[in-house]
């Protein structure tokens, strides 16, 4: 009776955090369709193509990045596809494109995810695209400076380019829904097991001067690594389920957020960039490191700030 017990909790908790998430993608991907429908991403496409520049790519890649703002990676690494049919890029140039994807992509639904748990979507927005366009300068300046990276790129996977039918579209959809149920019930039973044998305090332990370095606490500590190892819908999708519980704090919420928002789906997100001819180098390590600094330097300023300051401007 007590395993029958567990498997219905697990059931349940795992139906009503994919609801929670499907509260915000389903309507979200609806709009999102629509705009692109209208021409909406080659219209935001044309305006960061004259911001290209400053981080030292052509023009023709802003169309890529909002692509991979309003949709996702995979959206995005077509539209490179069919510009690199008749344009080659370097390695240098592929890898600045593509860490800024990394930093901000898919933002109407992801945004959208750490607003729902409690981050304010103004600093959501701002946090992911200026830290896109400061990471693409950065990278830029050393490849440039030291002249790294500078041999043609070739992609790895050349993805098929489909213009599905709404039909098609919608199949697709509620597939990639019922994905993230089977994904979410892994982890809810995953975090139950873990809790009932005690291997997460274990964990919070280990991980615990690495997160206070961080200014979060022991209990950020495994959604903090599902977000950034699997995802931030995932991730997102367990810490507002652990806001709801009142298991994390405002503080450890925003910064484990941010930090997800940064770094996250390391595996998954960065083998596709490194598809696409980048180096592993600005993908991964440069990326990881430039998080650290950011989140310390967001550690610095919210501790400055009051209670009242900090949960008036930053969280809901």
């Amino acid at each position: 009776m007590k395993i029958i017990f567990e498997i219905k909790e697990t059931l349940k908790d795992a139906g009503l955090t994919t609801l929670t998430l499907l509260k915000i993608l389903i309507p979200v991907s609806i709009i999102v369709k629509i705009l692109s429908e209208f021409g909406a991403i080659e219209i935001i496409g044309n305006y960061l193509s004259h911001a290209m520049g400053v981080v030292g790519l052509p023009g023709e890649f802003g169309l890529v990045w909002a692509t991979a703002m309003l949709t996702n990676i995979y959206g995005a690494i077509v539209v490179l596809f069919t510009l690199s049919l008749t344009s080659t890029y370097t390695v240098a140039q592929i890898t600045v494109l593509g860490g800024m994807m990394l930093f901000a992509h898919a933002l109407p639904i992801e945004a959208r995810i750490a607003q729902k748990a409690g981050v304010k979507l103004w600093f959501t927005l701002f946090l992911r695209i200026l830290g896109a366009i400061a990471f693409g300068f950065v990278l830029n300046i050393i490849f440039s400076t030291f002249n790294l990276f500078q041999n043609e790129s070739h992609m790895i996977w050349q993805p098929d380019i489909i213009d599905p039918t709404l039909f098609q579209w919608i199949l697709d959809q509620i597939k990639y829904y019922f994905l993230i149920f089977l994904i979410i019930l892994s982890l809810v039973t995953l975090m139950r097991i873990l809790k009932k044998t005690g291997l997460i305090n274990r964990l919070n332990i280990f991980l615990k001067p690495g997160l206070e370095l961080l200014g979060m606490s022991k209990n950020a500590a495994p959604v903090t690594i599902i977000g950034m190892t699997l995802g931030l819908a995932y991730g997102g999708g367990l810490i507002i389920r652990e806001v709801k519980s009142n298991v994390l704090s405002k503080k450890d919420t925003f910064l484990s957020l941010s930090l997800m928002g940064l770094s996250h789906s390391l595996i998954e997100d960065t083998l596709l960039i490194l598809s696409i001819g980048a180096t592993l180098f600005g993908v991964l390590f440069a990326r990881v490191m430039f998080t650290i600094l950011i989140i310390t330097i967001l550690i610095r300023i919210i501790n400055r700030l009051s209670k009242k300051t900090f949960e008036k401007y930053f969280v809901s």
